[in-house]
């Protein structure tokens, strides 16, 4: 039996692992001094990794389900693994191609197979509190910059930028494997009678792929007690949940929410020089605490999300983002631009923890991963299109002001569409209760 404790600390430490991507803007300018690559090289490198990341979540979440979390979790520690280590070999020699291959199509897939191997298993050891739960993992995801950065800055000081992920590469080998060997599923526990009725029910469920069954609580949470065991749940199959217009919807409104958060993130240190006067100083101090904000932002929404719904928290978030970028797109006063950056970074890392929550609320468990995996791909495509826009607008003369205008007006699409599956989750709740 697992303590499913262990099992959550043992999801944050393959994630706070993996995590480590956010930390790359530490490593951009002494890549770029070392090994003599532009700006726009070195960046591409980031946003090939977590492109891979998307699509590897996407398309390998349903052959990760199928070989359980232990095996998934040790093939991506190989993969990121090898990622790291083939990046220090890809900078001795100066081959940009090598950094491409290394970190940004071996490590991004080592990337999104961790991403997606212990959600599921932590929701059904936490089946009451599924935000929670999800929270958790992903919490360390974002932590991760906080913890990164520092460690990476000190060590290429010191080390070397080649030695940083020689010696990175070793310790999140050992940290993601001895995590990876502890994460296992609850043992099912089903008696005939309940089995069979629950093969109905996810009969019934795939015959109308439109018509998503919630009547009873065990469809969504089954009964999980302290000794790691919990009742058998035949939710959607994912081929099912991906055909009815709410996976549209929820891949729609991530995307957004990506694309202008992971825009903001990519231009936070250098528009508050340009547009607050803050020193290099005070920017990186600030990127720091975005650190905080967004992993504590992941945690704090998936849990208030058990409570307030998920769909009224999505509608929470645009609601807030709305306001906040159109504000940020005037202010010029240090304060205030601090504090609506770090809201934006909150809602944004809620954003992340809610989703499996959510797919859960609608589709079940049965195949979480799998359907997680392929909502994940929205962070593949946004992690190109967040940074090219930002640095289109204001490359063309726009200014960031402009492109902040420009994501307030997205996140108002994105409040109608999130309203719209409110509105329908409510009603199906009203039906089935």
């Amino acid at each position: 039996m697992r303590n499913r404790w262990l099992i959550a600390l043992a999801a944050i430490g393959i994630h706070i692992s993996i995590g480590s991507v956010y930390a790359w803007s530490v490593l951009t300018r002494p890549i770029m001094s070392e090994m003599g690559f532009t700006l726009a090289e070195t960046t591409w490198t980031f946003s090939i990794a977590i492109l891979l990341l998307g699509l590897s979540a996407g398309f390998l979440g349903s052959f990760a389900e199928s070989i359980g979390p232990k095996k998934s979790g040790l093939l991506s520690t190989l993969f990121f693994g090898i990622g790291l280590l083939g990046t220090a070999y890809a900078l001795s020699v100066q081959s940009l191609t090598l950094l491409y291959l290394f970190y940004g199509v071996i490590g991004g897939i080592g990337l999104g197979i961790g991403y997606i191997t212990p959600v599921s298993t932590l929701v059904k050891y936490f089946p009451k509190r599924p935000g929670f739960a999800t929270g958790l993992a992903i919490m360390g995801f974002g932590f991760a910059a906080l913890i990164a950065g520092p460690v990476m800055q000190y060590l290429v000081a010191t080390v070397g930028i080649i030695n940083n992920f020689l010696i990175l590469g070793v310790v999140y080998i050992i940290i993601m494997g001895l995590s990876s060997l502890y994460l296992k599923p609850p043992v099912v526990t089903t008696s005939t009678k309940s089995a069979t009725a629950k093969i109905h029910q996810s009969t019934d469920i795939e015959a109308n792929s439109c018509n998503i069954n919630n009547d009873t609580k065990t469809k969504t949470q089954p009964n999980t007690n302290d000794k790691g065991t919990y009742e058998s749940n035949l939710g959607m199959t994912a081929n099912a949940a991906i055909k009815t217009w709410q996976f549209g919807a929820l891949w729609w409104i991530f995307f957004i929410n990506i694309t202008c958060g992971i825009g903001l993130l990519a231009v936070a240190s250098p528009m508050a020089q340009e547009v607050i006067g803050m020193t290099p100083a005070q920017a990186a101090s600030m990127v720091g605490i975005i650190g905080v904000f967004n992993g504590g932002g992941r945690i704090l929404w998936s849990t208030i999300s058990d409570y307030i719904g998920r769909g009224f928290t999505y509608i929470l978030f645009f609601l807030l983002e709305i306001i906040a970028f159109w504000y940020l797109s005037h202010t010029t006063e240090s304060f205030l631009f601090q504090v609506l950056v770090l809201l934006i970074i909150t809602c944004y890392g809620g954003g992340f923890a809610c989703i499996p929550a959510y797919l859960a609320d609608l589709y079940g468990i049965r195949q979480l991963s799998t359907i997680h995996g392929r909502i994940l791909t929205a962070w593949g495509f946004a992690g190109i299109a967040g940074p090219m826009l930002v640095s289109r607008f204001h490359d063309t003369g726009y200014g960031y002001a402009t492109a902040l205008l420009f994501f307030a007006g997205l996140f108002v699409l994105n409040l109608i569409v999130a309203i719209l599956l409110n509105r329908y989750y409510k009603k199906k709740l009203d039906i089935t209760m």
